[in-house]
């Protein structure tokens, strides 16, 4: 990794990004991009399929080390940061697709439980009893608490995923394209529930998504990428309001032709698909 020139410590900035390039197999893909993450703070990162936003989040993870440029956690650079350290636990990633993030072979409850055993040093019992009320509290509940990934629908396996995720006690979550596999009615559940965790714990939020619905009713303050760059950034409210690059006067004209062409909401379901 090469490091960028960076400016001086600001201990309110909890994750941060500086002049960062990724690529894979010596193709880049993402290039010269910085953020900043403060406590509390949303900051959502919009654009097109191939845009580099989700090769960015996984690098804001610390799953992907820089080309050119850092990452830092807390003021410490991600490589630098051992997997037993309290940095390495204050950032959390969720995936687009919770099924690949979960073990199959284990139940809700078996999942949660082991994070809580290896990452909290709670004792087995101890684990396997607050994994239920985690796993209660972000929806989940009877016979699922002890189903595996298979038996479970889409909504239900993105609850584990967020509960385990909870589970480490992040100060940020980077959630990636959160519910992009799963069903329109189901969406909007997940999102409320992340909007629930971070109001209840403080938490700051990282959002990649090409939905600019979401990125409206969720963020404060939003990057636009195409083809790896940033071309645009600021107040969320202020870019989906009056955008300045083509770019993303083209997401924002594509999403209203969207919105105006739809008959509006569905009606509310459950995550087994009734209304």
């Amino acid at each position: 990794m090469i490091p960028a020139a960076q400016p001086a410590a600001d201990h309110s900035v909890l994750l941060a990004a500086y002049d960062v390039s990724l690529g894979y197999h010596g193709v880049t893909v993402v290039r010269g991009v910085s953020l900043q993450v403060r406590p509390g703070e949303a900051v959502g990162v919009a654009g097109e399929s191939g845009s580099g936003k989700s090769t960015l989040a996984r690098a804001l993870a610390g799953d992907l080390a820089p080309m050119h440029g850092s990452v830092l956690v807390n003021g410490r650079v991600w490589p630098k940061v051992r997997r037993s350290d309290p940095e390495r636990r204050s950032v959390q990633m969720i995936f687009q697709d919770p099924y690949s993030a979960l073990n199959p072979r284990m139940t809700a409850r078996q999942a949660l439980s082991e994070t809580l055993h290896v990452v909290r040093g709670l004792s087995r019992r101890d684990a396997a009893d607050e994994a239920g009320g985690m796993l209660t509290r972000v929806g989940l509940s009877g016979a699922a608490i002890d189903a595996r990934p298979g038996r479970l629908s889409g909504g239900q396996r993105q609850r584990v995923v967020i509960a385990r995720a909870i589970a480490c006690e992040p100060d940020v979550l980077i959630a990636d394209e959160p519910t992009s596999s799963l069903d329109v009615s189901i969406q909007a559940q997940i999102l409320d529930l992340l909007i629930d965790l971070r109001t209840e714990r403080g938490l700051a939020l990282v959002l990649v998504t090409h939905d600019l619905a979401v990125l409206g009713h969720m963020t404060d303050t939003c990057l636009v990428m195409q083809a790896g760059r940033v071309v645009e950034e600021g107040p969320t409210e202020q870019i989906l309001a009056h955008p300045q690059h083509s770019y993303t006067r083209a997401l924002v004209g594509a999403h209203l032709g969207v919105s105006a062409a739809g008959s509006g909401p569905p009606p509310a379901q459950n995550e087994h698909g009734e209304a």
